[in-house]
């Protein structure tokens, strides 16, 4: 099927944002979705870490576990609680966040096994606690962005070195089919950006790009059209930076947090872009400046989870700090809250609302790519 067909015959699609609607599907339903076929299951890994040199399993160091940080400076909310979910089928990190569609979370590429640009594909069926195998990208990447509607899943841009080289592929996969296949290449290369769908539109905002040497952050703002299968540009984010938080919610794109080129420089910023004005504004501060954190809508308030930061010195961890913090916002009011901690501090997580809960699968356990985790845990507000 050619690429332009493809993308009109999803001219029909009622679109979601990039945290999708949690409950809209009974899960007597899930396995059926539009006549979908059946994916095969995907075992959870016995070990829950592996470095990535070798892809050998790991055992966490007490040095390493120091690394983990808790505490937020947010005025404490209801702590809500996390309980351990069925483990990822192998060790991952740095892949794409996530997103949820159809009652079900998709985490797409990253490291794994021993190598930064695998084209993995993993799906999550909380209806039954397991994990099922999808079709795997067309080619092999790193930080992924990936957004959702009710039928496709697309997947944007990406390095294929470890953090690094980015390119332009772009590609939308059909849940009734288990396919991929490719939509119009971004404009220009980036990895580490935010996708999020707002009014049958695909956001794209921020990330890093060339020369790969630099791996600078950008601030680029574009917008994807299905239905054209084109690409336009909006007004750009203030302060370019990647590894950020991202959802829409009434109407509005929110961006949380992230990092200037590198986790050196986290920054707590939290900007709204207004789409009828096409401008961006301030809101309040994310409370622990980080990146790599996950980001997701429930019963209207941003959970924010996980992240990391520091320096690297000669590849040598330096104030290495790995957060465990869950920090929710509330839109209506302006303010922040803590929550209970993440059992196990993550970054680079595959994180989703979906039901009542919040999935955070994967990531990395310590600063930087060097070991991967298939942990997976589920929260549950207050």
């Amino acid at each position: 099927m050619r690429r332009r067909q493809f993308l009109l015959s999803s001219a029909g699609a009622t679109l979601a944002g990039c945290a999708a609607s949690p409950g809209r599907m009974p899960a007597a339903v899930h396995a059926a979705q539009a006549g979908a076929p059946a994916l095969p299951a995907a075992p959870s890994s016995a070990e829950p870490y592996a470095r990535l040199q070798g892809g050998v399993p790991h055992h966490l160091t007490p040095d390493q576990e120091s690394q983990r940080k808790t505490d937020s400076p947010a005025p404490a909310g209801p702590p809500g609680q996390w309980a351990a979910r069925a483990a990822l089928p192998l060790p991952r990190s740095e892949m794409a966040w996530a997103t949820a569609t159809a009652g079900r979370m998709h985490v797409v590429g990253g490291y794994g096994e021993g190598a930064v640009n695998r084209a993995y594909h993993h799906i999550y069926d909380p209806a039954v606690d397991r994990w099922l195998q999808g079709a795997p990208l067309p080619r092999g990447a790193n930080h992924v962005a990936v957004a959702s509607d009710e039928r496709f899943v697309y997947a944007l841009g990406g390095f294929v070195e470890q953090n690094r080289l980015s390119d332009t592929h772009a590609y939308a996969y059909e849940l009734a089919t288990d396919r991929w296949r490719e939509i119009a290449p971004l404009r220009r290369p980036r990895g580490a950006a935010a996708a999020v769908m707002l009014d049958s539109k695909l956001h794209l905002v921020g990330g890093a790009s060339e020369p790969a040497s630099e791996r600078a952050s950008v601030g680029w703002h574009e917008v994807y059209d299905p239905q054209a299968d084109a690409w336009s540009q909006r007004k750009p984010l203030p302060g370019a930076r990647d590894h950020v938080g991202c959802v829409a919610h009434a109407g509005l794109i929110h961006v949380v947090g992230g990092r200037f080129n590198t986790f050196e420089y986290n920054t707590d910023l939290h900007h709204v872009y207004l789409p009828a004005r096409d401008t961006w504004e301030l809101r309040a501060p994310l409370p622990t400046a980080r990146s790599g954190h996950g980001l997701v809508v429930l019963r209207g308030r941003f959970y924010a989870m996980g992240g990391e930061g520091g320096i690297l010195a000669g590849g040598v961890p330096r104030q290495a700090t790995v957060f465990g913090q869950m920090e929710s916002y509330d839109p209506a009011t302006d303010g922040w809250q803590r929550h209970a901690p993440m059992t196990t501090p993550r970054h680079a997580v595959g994180a989703a609302a979906i039901g009542d809960r919040i999935y955070v699968a994967g990531g990395g356990a310590v600063l930087g790519g060097a070991v991967q985790s298939a942990v997976h845990e589920a929260f549950t507000p207050g």
